[in-house]
């Protein structure tokens, strides 16, 4: 096949899934959904063929000219769309797709910005993957997230389900916007703004940390996280979702009180 105007194979960060069950698997998922599907990251259609077949409307995103071209020839009922992930509006109520590994980061800041969707089913690399979910430990990103999406690692695919073969392995991601937001919308660039002074801020304890992220006292921080449900000798990244709600709404509140 012809070299795309984007790039060769290693510049896209190609690596095809050749996996039937892992097929098998997201398309189950996706099945388990409703309405449009947006499909990102076509490739040579391993997704998009059985994806198709599920009688929903189907649009594929892909970068390759060449290949998105040969995809709406074998397959006219899908609308394809040769386009950048990282520049597509992103805007289906459910998003499935195997990510390029190299773009995986910057592909799910922008979902996670886009409003228009309900579901995404991601086959990303295992490390973004485990720490989206939260195994080990929240990252910042995660948590910054967590009170609009919920995440669900499904499972590991080894490096074998893909041709050329990655260096690293794979993880099913499952991501849902939350029916009910555990923080008002209105409230999130403040509070995510408050999530990476914790994550970043130093102390000697967690009250001592969220006392200079938020400007308040000692003994203020100390209540405000014991309200939260929060231990002290707890780590930012051991909060759950709605601890990290409940520290944000008591925040609030210390705040207010220490102004008064």
């Amino acid at each position: 096949m012809p070299r795309s105007l984007s790039g060769g194979r290693h510049e896209l960060g190609q690596n095809f899934l050749i996996h039937k069950p892992t097929v098998s698997r997201i398309v189950g998922l996706v099945d388990a959904t409703s309405g449009p599907i947006l499909e990102i990251g076509a490739g040579d259609g391993a997704l998009t063929r059985p994806l198709s077949r599920l009688g929903r409307p189907l649009t594929a995103v892909e970068i390759d000219e060449h290949r998105a071209a040969r995809l709406a020839r074998r397959l006219p009922e899908v609308c394809v769309e040769n386009a950048d992930a990282l520049r597509h509006r992103l805007d289906g109520p459910v998003v499935v797709g195997n990510i390029p590994f190299h773009v995986t980061t910057p592909i799910m800041r922008r979902l996670l910005e886009r409003p228009a969707w309900s579901t995404a089913v991601l086959l990303t690399q295992w490390e973004v993957a485990r720490k989206r979910a939260g195994v080990g430990g929240a990252t910042m990103m995660t948590a910054q997230a967590a009170p609009w999406f919920r995440f669900q690692l499904e499972t590991r695919v080894p490096a074998t389900a893909f041709a050329p073969m990655p260096s690293v392995d794979a993880g099913l991601l499952v991501i849902e916007r939350r029916p009910t937001p555990l923080v008002p919308p209105r409230q999130r660039r403040e509070y995510e703004r408050f999530v990476r002074a914790v994550f970043t801020g130093r102390g000697r304890g967690l009250a001592q940390i969220v006392g200079r992220a938020a400007g308040l006292g000692q003994r203020r921080a100390h209540r405000t996280i014991a309200a939260a449900g929060i231990r002290d000798r707890s780590l930012p990244r051991d909060l759950s979702p709605q601890q990290w709600a409940r520290l944000w709404t008591e925040v609030g509140c210390a705040s207010l009180h220490e102004g008064a």
